[in-house]
């Protein structure tokens, strides 16, 4: 294929429907275009080292609300899930003489995917809508968290090794050692990639294209070393959000579950006559989506260093499903990225501190976030319709 058909199919599939992360990228300049023209802290090294952290914990619940969307249910549990893991792990450094950190993150997480395997049973088993479910799961969870902090009303986290979750910076070398080494695993990656379809035979992108965006890559990566070496340097938790993004970027696009779940995503019957495993899959999506918001709940105690009644509640569960959703990730079911998930929390993210910084009242705030979702909504329902025409065609 040369590079004009590459561009000619591309524009194709654009017309198609089949949009992806475009509207999110768009979306994303405009609101630095507004937000910049209204307070030039916006665009500053040190508010955007803030954004990253602000987005991490959002960042990593979305990763498995991506998962439950993608076989086309939903879980509204995943606030209070990661509050009650959160909650769980701060007491058990608490108690005298107190955990380690790894035993005590180690059995918060276990807990979280417990949670998730009780939710996806349930639902299985019983044949409950996971709306329901996960419903009353999200009240049952809310009266766990407020039990187990008790009347103190917030517990502070002492452990040095848990705060710096969130709040530690790499040194300047360090972060461009990430930047070279994600570059490179990324350019020996799609460079294989390329080499052992081009020899199979198989239809694959002009050479030119592979070479663009591993540059695209590498530029991304730097700029954002740059950008953060102004300022406090690169935040670790940054690079945590790296790698799981990469490793459930991974489960999803190159695994036989991952396989499964787009199918079930895209015709939960057709799936079952296939021989897969339903009951089975949507278990394991469940206990995904507990497990991130039990790590994603981690980070949000990091960052706040602390735990507190209201852990778990507020805009925490709009902005985990929002940033899912913006990012491309289908409300319908089989379709959506893992990777897209951080677009998507930039965009979450992006809005709420420019709100912030123009000191907006809450109300204004959760009406904006919510024409947001609505927009994304309405982009994905409408590119999924051309899509529809366009195969009808």
């Amino acid at each position: 294929m040369s590079t004009i058909d590459y561009i000619r199919n591309y524009l194709l599939r654009i017309r198609a429907g089949e949009i992806r992360s475009l509207p999110t990228i768009l979306g994303l300049v405009v609101i630095a275009l507004i937000f910049q023209s209204q307070n030039p802290n916006f665009l500053t090294a040190r508010n955007f080292v803030n954004l990253i952290v602000q987005m991490a914990g959002y960042t990593v619940i979305a990763i498995g609300v991506v998962y439950v969307l993608l076989v086309g249910e939903i879980d509204l549990s995943i606030g209070y899930v990661s509050a009650v893991a959160a909650v769980f792990m701060v007491l058990q450094l608490q108690e005298p003489p107190g955990w380690p950190w790894y035993a005590a993150v180690s059995v918060a997480l276990l807990l979280a995917a417990g949670i998730g395997i009780l939710h996806g049973i349930i639902i299985t088993a019983f044949q409950v809508p996971s709306f329901i479910v996960s419903l009353a799961a999200l009240i049952a969870w809310n009266g766990t968290v407020l039990l187990l902090v008790g009347t103190s009303g917030t517990v502070i986290i002492q452990n040095n090794v848990i705060v710096g979750i969130a709040n530690h910076f790499l040194d300047p070398g360090w972060g461009w050692a990430v930047a070279i080494f994600t570059t490179t695993a990324f350019a020996i990656y799609q460079i294989q990639h390329w080499i052992v379809r081009r020899r199979q035979g198989i239809v694959e992108l002009p050479g030119i294209i592979v070479f663009l965006r591993i540059l695209v890559l590498g530029g991304l990566a730097g700029g954002v070393v740059f950008i953060c070496n102004q300022d406090r340097g690169v935040p670790f938790v940054g690079v945590l959000l790296l790698i799981l993004l990469t490793g459930f970027t991974i489960l999803a696009a190159k695994t036989r579950f991952g396989r499964y779940v787009y199918a079930i995503g895209d015709n939960k019957i057709a799936a079952r006559r296939a021989g897969i495993d339903v009951k089975r899959v949507l278990v394991l999506v469940f206990m995904i989506s507990s497990l991130m918001a039990g790590a994603g709940g981690i980070v949000l105690a990091s960052r706040l260093r602390s735990v507190d009644t209201a852990a778990g509640g507020g805009n925490l569960l709009l902005n985990s499903i929002a940033a899912a959703v913006i990012g491309g990730t289908s409300l319908f079911g089989g379709s959506g990225r893992v990777s897209s998930v951080l677009l998507g929390a930039l965009v979450i993210a992006s809005v709420e501190n420019g709100m912030g910084l123009l000191r907006l009242d809450a109300g204004v705030q959760f009406i904006i976030t919510g024409f947001v979702l609505l927009l994304a909504v309405l982009v994905d329902a409408v590119s999924r319709q051309n899509r529809r025409q366009s195969i009808s065609s």
